[in-house]
């Protein structure tokens, strides 16, 4: 993801250089040109029509920029709020979608929905851009997928909520509706009338083509002005402004008790533990209510509240319940940054999507995975574990592999710039004479000292199998088998 204090790279070439737009469709011009050396305008077609370059920014991002917090959050909040390079790949496009959250990650949730309403991206990935009103004539009504998406899956859930994120029930045990058709409608009625960006140069239109450069733009031709039927009994009155109608539906949405328990466990996923304890949700659902200073949806107060909660940094992390499986792309990067890597981002962008989670190409709307995954043959919640197959588990085992029994992943050469991929494991050789040492200090890098007894012997007696005075080999063996591990690939 792009840095918060720069653009992520441009629409035009693998050299970073910004371009306002591209044309929807390929110039004649705009060809990749696999000629060496490549320069920097070499790959056109990529660097401007795939994700190829924000991809490679993202590992970049993970490995070398010193806000790691932000990152994450950004990336959890993506992986809520989703649209994909499978709909849309113009780089410039999804580069200003991704800095929504970057920008947004410890600000205000309510902030949040709005930009990502506005998008554009959005807008053409769940059709509410050029969403006009009813015309009685074409026998037309407005499109629903986007009033549908943002309660499903952006903000409130399909169910009520209690605080703590258990369903609330009929007196017959029935799961209670978080909103109905009519609300659906009235919300698709609110969604009408916005459109593309008006491309410089060009004259606008009621309907705009596509351009991703900004929000979104009202046309008042186009919206729906009359009453809608909002949650919880609200109707939106008629005649406000489109940026009035907006933001009471905004307001209606943010405002609902389900979004601190719907939203608020899907962040304790991402960033601690995959089937948290109803009290914990309650804890974080009250922080979201309220931040101690009387303002709602403080996502920097609530993501101290899951960081700092006793769930995740107490006893119960000894619990084997507990944990999450560490999603590929972050389980990559953890090895990275365990071993001091420095890196490009062309080997991670690639094993990314032999890992089942090419990144910012989610193959629905619904994320690469559903956060309400129950791992087979339990009854626990571990998300991740949708993606985690045969083929998956081994690519992972594949992917250390790769990196730790090689001197260098090389610079690819279509890349302008392209330097490779290299580890640096000077911090385990150093120690690796002494099995011992290695193991501890491998528990102390990747495992934050929780290795066990067993585990440790096992390394000791592996590490000792190796030249006793082949201390890369010996390192190296540490690694591989922590890396691999169960107790590695599962947070704690």
């Amino acid at each position: 993801m792009p840095p918060r204090s720069a653009p992520a790279p441009g629409s035009t070439s693998s050299s970073g250089l910004p371009r306002a737009s591209i044309p929807r469709t390929h110039a004649d011009t705009c060809v990749d040109d696999r000629t060496l050396p490549v320069r920097p305008d070499s790959f056109c077609a990529r660097d401007n029509y795939t994700l190829f370059q924000l991809q490679l920014q993202f590992f970049r991002n993970a490995l070398a920029q010193p806000d790691q917090l932000r990152q994450r959050v950004a990336f959890a909040l993506s992986q809520i709020m989703v649209t994909s390079g499978v709909d849309n790949a113009r780089n410039y496009a999804m580069r200003d979608y991704q800095q929504i959250f970057l920008d947004r990650a410890f600000g205000n949730f309510h902030d949040v929905l709005a930009a990502v309403t506005l998008s554009p991206v959005m807008g053409d990935y769940l059709d509410m851009v050029n969403n006009n009103k009813t015309n009685a004539t074409a026998g037309t009504d407005p499109n629903e997928n986007y009033a549908r998406e943002i309660l499903q899956l952006f903000s409130v859930g399909t169910y009520l909520l209690n605080a703590d994120g258990t369903r609330q029930l009929d007196a017959s045990g029935k799961a209670l509706a978080t909103y109905q058709l009519a609300e659906i409608k009235g919300f698709s009625r609110v969604f009408t009338g916005w459109t593309y960006p008006t491309v410089v140069g060009v004259n606008a239109r009621n309907n705009n083509p596509r351009n991703y450069l900004g929000p979104m733009l009202a046309v008042d031709a186009n919206h729906e002005f009359g009453t809608k039927v909002l949650m919880n009994g609200v109707v939106a009155p008629a005649n406000m402004t489109m940026a009035q109608d907006l933001a009471f539906a905004h307001q209606n949405i943010f405002n609902h008790a389900n979004v601190g328990p719907f939203i608020g466990k899907q962040l304790i996923q991402k960033l601690v533990t995959s089937d948290p304890t109803p009290a914990y949700v309650a804890r974080v659902t009250a922080v979201f209510d309220n931040n101690g200073a009387g303002q709602r949806g403080d996502l920097r107060a609530v993501v101290r509240a899951i960081l700092l909660d006793p769930e995740a940094r107490g006893a119960r992390k000894i619990d084997p319940a507990y944990g999450k499986l560490v999603e590929p792309a972050l389980y990559m990067t953890s090895i990275a940054r365990a071993t001091n890597a420095a890196t490009d981002g062309v080997f991670f962008r690639g094993s990314s999507n032999s890992l089942g989670q090419f990144v910012f190409y989610a193959p629905s709307v619904f994320n690469y995975y559903p956060f309400d995954y129950v791992v087979p043959g339990t009854q626990f919640l571990g998300p991740e574990f949708g993606i985690q197959t045969s083929t998956t588990a081994i690519n992972r085992a594949n992917v250390a592999n790769s990196l730790l029994f090689s001197n260098a992943i090389a610079p690819d050469a279509t890349v302008f710039g392209a330097s490779g991929t290299q580890l640096n494991l000077a911090a385990y050789q150093a120690v690796a004479l002494d099995a011992a040492a290695l193991a501890d200090r491998l528990s102390a890098n990747l495992l934050g000292g929780r290795m066990s007894p067993a585990m440790k012997g096992a390394i000791v007696t592996a590490v000792n199998a190796a030249s006793a005075t082949d201390g890369l080999a010996r390192a190296r063996a540490g690694l591989w088998l922590v890396m691999t591990s169960p107790q590695y690939q599962v947070q704690r």
